[in-house]
């Protein structure tokens, strides 16, 4: 009896040893046509290229096989499927809840989630909820709504107009810019505030080095100056003695002159 024992199923292409067929139609590393050759013949051109052979259309007949470097066809395969999922738009419907009879503050607050919800390229479903004796008054709702969208217009439009839903009366308003764009300026935003961090630091770390070279200048100034007062007294010392020097001799030559004298 036959058993399926699970385990996935690889659907990484088959490479080198692991294509089992007798010939295959191969494609040279800068994409020419090589023909229809033997397996064996295909594995002694990749190992002459120091390439692998990697199977690209494992259906057709016989199976089409390209010379490529495939650790390098991975990296960048993988690197491609990063980007794309980066720069993929999901559509995001936000969800904005007000009552008719709501406070100013309140308003502006709702507003400016509104505001940023546009500016990030997500469509936003506006709900004015009714309560009691308010039900009997759709015409608040109505009016509610429509300031709203007149006072982010610069940024959205309403995709759907105000419709009554049971308590609840419901607009959709939708940006004028798309997702893509809109991740595409934050992205540009993000890396301006980032550049100017560095830039803030950078200036920083230079402002340090000019104080230190400021201070290493006025030490050796300090120095230099401590040099010129000690030249200046070691001169004043050797004229006081080259003085004091004079007048004993003077002294002495008096003495001389009286005792000859005498």
């Amino acid at each position: 009896m036959w058993c399926y024992r699970g385990g996935s199923i690889s659907t990484e292409p088959r490479i080198n040893d692991r294509i089992r067929v007798p010939e295959v139609r191969l494609v040279g590393p800068s994409g020419e046509q090589v023909g229809i050759v033997p397996l064996a013949k295909a594995l002694e051109l990749a190992q002459e290229y120091d390439l692998d052979l990697v199977e690209v259309a494992a259906s057709a007949r016989p199976p089409v096989c390209k010379l490529m470097d495939y650790g390098k066809f991975k990296y960048e395969s993988a690197m491609k499927a990063r980007e794309a999922r980066k720069n993929q738009a999901h559509t995001v419907i936000k969800e904005m809840k007000l009552r008719p009879k709501i406070d100013p503050h309140d308003y502006d607050t709702k507003k400016g989630h509104v505001v940023r919800f546009l500016k990030q390229g997500d469509k936003v479903k506006i709900t004015i909820m009714f309560r009691g004796r308010e039900q009997s008054r759709p015409e608040l709702g109505y009016r509610l709504l429509q300031r709203l969208a007149s006072d982010v217009e610069d940024l959205g439009f309403i995709e759907s107009n105000p419709k009554q839903d049971g308590r609840n009366m419901i607009m959709v308003l939708g940006p004028h810019k798309k997702k893509t764009e809109a991740m595409a300026e934050a992205r540009e935003a993000q890396a301006a505030r980032k550049a100017e961090r560095q830039g803030v630091a950078v200036t920083d770390e230079s402002g340090d080095e000019a104080l230190a070279a400021d201070a290493a200048l006025e030490a050796e100034n300090a120095a230099l100056e401590a040099e010129d007062v000690d030249a200046e007294d070691a001169s004043e010392e050797a004229t006081d003695a080259a003085d004091a020097a004079e007048a004993g001799t003077d002294e002495a030559a008096a003495s001389d002159e009286a005792s000859a004298q005498a």
